[in-house]
Formats: structure tokens, C-alpha cells, sequence
């Protein structure tokens, strides 16, 4: 059993995950703080700069955002749906 306790998988532990969030643009920090699913600054940040990039608008952004955790809740659904026999 003592094998058990210990996994070669190291953790990663992010040094300050408050201070990543401080750093994210406040339009962005504003829809994490509404946001249905708890999101990783680091995904956030990733999300909003890419979409930066290709939109060239905040608007756009928090469009993708939107679109992203849209994405998520629906792939989750469907894998919930199949868990209960529904699908």
C-alpha cells in the first residue's frame, strides 16, 4: 500500500495563480468574475491574446471567451448525458 502514496508525476504549483489574475486586463478579469466554470488565469490570458490578434477588439474577446466556455459546458453536458443513459 505504501506505493500508493507516492506518485512519480511531479505537481506543478503556480507560484502567485492571485497575481497572474491581477494581471489580466480588467474586461477580462470582469468575465472571469461572472463566468459559469472556474477558469485558469493562464487560460484566460491565452484565450484573450489570441483573440487580440486575430479580432483587434475587447469586444471580440469577450466574444471568444464566451465561445470557449460555451465549448466546455457543452462537452460537458454531452459527457454527462452519457454517464446518466442519455445518450
Amino acid at each position: 500500500m505504501r506505493r500508493n502514496l507516492r506518485a512519480a508525476l511531479r505537481t506543478r504549483r503556480r507560484a502567485a495563480p492571485m497575481a497572474d489574475f491581477d494581471r489580466l486586463p480588467a474586461p477580462a478579469r470582469a468575465w472571469v468574475a461572472q463566468a459559469v466554470l472556474p477558469w485558469s488565469a493562464a487560460s484566460v490570458a491565452r484565450i484573450w491574446a489570441r483573440a487580440l490578434r486575430e479580432t483587434g477588439s475587447e469586444a471580440g474577446a469577450l466574444a471568444r471567451l464566451a465561445e470557449a466556455e460555451g465549448r466546455t459546458l457543452a462537452r460537458e453536458g454531452a459527457g454527462l448525458s452519457r454517464a446518466a443513459g442519455g445518450g
